[in-house]
């Protein structure tokens, strides 16, 4: 198996997804898992399973917010990409040649 170290903010929203749904009420000490990585740092991360890879998810201060928050976040994301982003116009408006209909009929100097 795979094992991958990586901060929360970098998990796509599946994997942010299976995330909340392994600690829906946040984690605990006994989930916390606390070691040395390759310049001698002290990291603590918690365990994300995938089929294929072992995530070791970096605790950081904003983790448990993120949390806590993430129902939210994603229901505010929905929303805004459910709004249309260009308005419906009936094909009889758009006209794409120029209209010289519009143009003033009186005769002016402009010099």
């Amino acid at each position: 198996m795979i094992r991958k170290l990586v901060d929360y903010k970098k998990l796509d929203h599946a994997l942010a997804a299976l995330l909340i749904e392994t600690y829906p009420d946040g984690y605990g000490d006994d989930d916390i898992i606390t070691f040395k990585n390759a310049h001698g740092e002290i990291v603590e991360a918690v365990e994300l399973r995938t089929q294929d890879v072992l995530y070791l998810v970096k605790i950081s201060k904003s983790l448990s917010s993120f949390i806590s928050n993430f129902e939210d976040t994603i229901e505010k994301e929905l929303e805004s990409k459910s709004e249309p982003v260009l308005e419906e116009v009936d094909a009889q408006e758009m006209d794409t040649e120029p209209s010289l209909d519009n143009e003033l009929d009186d005769d002016r100097d402009f010099d």
